[in-house]
C-alpha cells in the first residue's frame, strides 16, 4: 500500500503565501503523476495543479501565475507553493498520486487525508 500525508496548511491572510507538502510512503514501486486538488465549503473538488514524473505541469486557470507545483522524486514528495492567496481559495487541499505498490501489478490512484487552508481578510 501507498500512503500520502499532506502538511503545510494553516491560516494565512489574503495576499499571503503558503507551501504545501505531500510525502508518499509505504510499499512504493513507482509513482507517476502527482496532483493537488481542493474542495471549498459547498463546492466540488477541483484540480489545482498536476505534475508528471518528468516534471511537466498543468494548472487550473484560476491559479496560473500564482501557484507552483514541484516534486522531488528521490523523496517521493510533491509541493505546492501558493502565492497571492485569495479569500475564495479557503479549502481542504488534497494530494493525489498515481502509484504502483510493490505488491500490485497495476497503477492505482491514492489520496491523502487533506490539509486545511484558510485565507482570512
Amino acid at each position: 500500500q501507498v500512503q500520502l500525508v499532506e502538511s503545510g496548511g494553516g491560516v494565512v491572510q489574503a495576499g499571503g503565501s503558503l507551501r504545501l507538502s505531500c510525502a508518499a510512503s509505504g510499499s512504493i514501486f513507482s509513482i507517476n503523476d502527482m496532483s493537488w486538488y481542493r474542495q471549498g465549503p459547498g463546492k466540488q473538488r477541483e484540480l489545482v495543479a498536476a505534475i508528471t514524473r518528468g516534471g511537466n505541469t498543468n494548472y487550473a486557470d484560476s491559479v496560473k501565475g500564482r501557484f507552483t507545483i514541484s516534486r522531488d522524486n528521490a523523496k517521493n514528495t510533491v509541493y505546492l507553493q501558493m502565492n497571492s492567496l485569495e479569500l475564495e481559495e479557503t479549502a481542504v487541499y488534497y494530494c493525489a498520486a498515481g502509484a504502483r505498490a510493490t505488491t500490485a501489478v497495476d497503477l492505482k490512484e491514492y489520496w491523502g487525508q487533506g490539509t486545511q487552508v484558510t485565507v482570512s481578510s
